[in-house]
């Protein structure tokens, strides 16, 4: 590969980089694919911390417990991806080229669509054409001495991942050769031809030097993998290999695949701190930006600060008492092993949301009470507008093959953004609005003790037991609790009803469900919470000026709500929805919901479809004793 040629390949949103392909994921682009190297190969020099620094105390908290809980480094900024202001519009200022998010071909095997010649990246039998500053997505390789002119050269699409996380190349000469050399050439070219067909992979590879040919189907299942080399602890988005190597079979995939890369991210939403929260979780919270106020001066000073006006409302003594016991609590623990729960983040927002007196708005939040209708008086007391927000979204890691899975949180293994500690994880934001709806808690708690006799309830139970041992890892040697991260009989019902919500507004009000967001605030014994926020969670224009708040109105809000409901009593797929529950040996965590009915998109849902059950808020047969809704909105 030589010549010279413009450094950017292509453009992606800032919410693609955080689920899609982030940190060590394959980008396809129109001729090729790349992986986003690790943060080591980031840059933000030149670029003033405006630009890029994301300022969410909570949420920065939340990934520095995450990060402890695996055993990494702290951090102390959240970092949305490089880029410069007015770039696009000077394609040859070759600064702003050198600022975006570096990515480094791979596969690093290339296919010629002319002649199949199959070589590596760096043999110099491949030219890298991007001349065109404004045509970034034109970027290719071509076969430079091809017989048939300069055709294009395609990426090989076959790699090799393992549990750890590890990414390598597919070891095509080794495996044509069945583990030898090849007798006439030390490196030698191969060619790949492709025979089609619906009868899974059916791809020939050949020797060029010696002509010993091979499919890659002796590659594939379970007797495909002791053809395969060892995993060699490889991971290319951080240049390195692993010290100590790697004990995991490797596993053949291809490129493209959807289990090659799944995020493991948290997320916060901006709110002002609340009038009534301790001290010791507010400290906690804003630990980055309060740990220097030791000080009645310092306190001033930071309290005169726009950003800093809530300090107004806590006594300065009693703050510096609790910055300073905080203090002394990190010095204590040096030496304690990790945390092993996560921050609660929906704690501080339910306090926001659903407390007596409204906050008074900001930039980041603005909300506002609206007049329940009389009619849904009976199942909400509070309906709210949230006329502005802000959600900061930060990476921690990443996993392959297994995704992290709330409910099983010891199954994958997550790998590292850096090979040496960083004090920042890559982060974004998108703002909207939303509604915060708050069920009427004796409603629900009337409902819980009906269902703690529930067999239907009993049955989702049992089956979220099953799930977890199912599920359980080899690699997990101590105690094991099945029933660990059950989420609750109320989770359930609110979970349903925000689907049914999602849905509804989606047919109803024009928005598409996959702009939406959800929040379900559920409590447990020590927490009575029971909301729902529907949000707008794109980064786009989409349902920000005011569109979602307004279905609140009383004019539109019943009619929603008794549609949503309407509609959960019938689905095109009864009575096989209406009658499925998990029953042993089955582990599937829905009962009486489908694609037809409830599921909504994978960026909507916080849980992955999991948790649903219309039948707990809508009669489904003769049975109304486990129906949540009150009689006068029921179907």
């Amino acid at each position: 590969m030589s010549g010279n040629y413009y450094r950017r390949v292509g453009a992606a949103r800032p919410s693609h980089l955080m689920y899609t392909a982030g940190v060590g994921a394959l980008v396809d682009l129109p001729n090729f694919s790349v992986l986003v190297k690790g943060l080591e190969s980031w840059s933000h020099t030149g670029l003033l911390p405006d630009d890029y620094l994301i300022e969410e105390p909570r949420l920065r908290t939340a990934v520095n417990r995450a990060l402890q809980l695996y055993g990494r480094a702290q951090i102390s900024e959240l970092r949305s991806a490089p880029w410069m202001e007015g770039a696009d519009g000077a394609p040859k200022d070759w600064a702003a080229q050198g600022v975006g998010v570096p990515v480094t071909p791979f596969p690093q095997w290339l296919r010629c669509t002319a002649c199949n010649l199959l070589a590596p990246i760096d043999s110099d039998a491949f030219t890298f054409l991007n001349n065109n500053p404004r045509t970034p997505h034109e970027a290719k390789f071509v076969h430079s001495d091809c017989k048939f002119g300069r055709p294009l050269a395609v990426t090989a699409r076959f790699t090799l991942v393992c549990t750890n996380g590890h990414l390598d190349e597919f070891p095509y000469a080794m495996f044509v050769h069945h583990g030898n050399p090849c007798a006439k050439s030390p490196r030698p070219l191969m060619r790949m031809k492709d025979h089609g067909g619906n009868q899974a992979a059916n791809v020939t590879l050949e020797c060029v030097a010696c002509g010993e040919k091979r499919n890659i189907r002796d590659a594939m299942g379970e007797r495909g993998r002791a053809e395969l080399p060892a995993c060699r602890g490889r991971h290319p988005h951080l240049s390195a290999f692993e010290s100590d190597g790697c004990d995991r079979e490797a596993t053949l995939m291809v490129a493209g695949a959807s289990n090659q890369w799944f995020p493991m991210t948290l997320s916060a939403l901006a709110l002002p701190p609340s009038r009534n929260q301790d001290l010791t979780e507010l400290v906690e919270e804003r630990w980055v930006e309060l740990q220097n106020v030791t000080s009645r001066s310092v306190y001033d000073a930071l309290a005169a600060m726009p950003q800093f006006t809530y300090l107004k409302e806590y006594d300065p003594d009693a703050l510096i008492a609790a910055v300073e016991s905080r203090k002394q609590g990190n010095a204590g623990q040096q030496n304690q092993p990790a945390a092993a729960v996560a921050a609660d983040l929906l704690s501080p927002e339910w306090d926001v949301l659903a407390a007596p007196h409204l906050p008074d708005p900001t930039d980041d939040f603005a909300m506002e009470s609206v007049t329940v209708p009389a009619a849904l008086g009976e199942l909400f007391a509070d309906v709210r507008q949230v006329q502005r927000l802000r959600e900061a979204r930060a990476l921690v890691g990443f996993t392959r093959l297994d995704a992290p899975d709330p409910e099983s949180d010891e199954i994958a293994t997550l790998v590292r953004l850096s090979r040496t500690s960083q004090n920042w994880v890559p982060a974004s934001e998108v703002r909207g609005e939303g509604i915060f709806l708050r069920v009427r808690e004796d409603l629900m708690a009337e409902w819980e003790a009906r269902m703690q006799k529930s067999p239907q309830m009993a049955a989702h139970r049992e089956a979220f037991g099953r799930f977890r041992s199912n599920r359980k890892s080899d690699r997990i040697t101590g105690p094991f609790d099945p029933m660990r991260g059950w989420p609750g009989e109320r989770y359930i019902a609110l979970h349903t009803f925000s689907h049914l919500l999602i849905r509804t507004i989606a047919l109803e009000c024009g928005y598409s469900s996959a702009s939406l967001g959800e929040r379900i605030y559920a409590g447990d014994e020590e927490k009575t919470r029971t909301g729902i926020l529907i949000y707008t969670a794109v980064p786009d224009s989409e349902g920000t000026l005011g569109g979602l708040v307004s279905l609140t109105e009383d004019t539109h809000f019943e009619r929603i709500v008794r549609r949503a409901l309407e509609d959960a009593a019938r689905c095109s797929s009864d009575p096989l929805c209406a009658e499925r529950l998990p029953k042993d040996p089955a582990d599937y965590l829905h009962g009486a919901a489908c694609h037809v009915c409830l599921f909504v998109s994978e960026t909507t849902c916080e849980r992955g479809n999991r948790f649903l059950d219309r039948r707990f808020l809508v009669p489904l047969g003769d049975d109304t004793d486990q129906v949540l809704t009150p009689v006068n909105l029921r179907p």
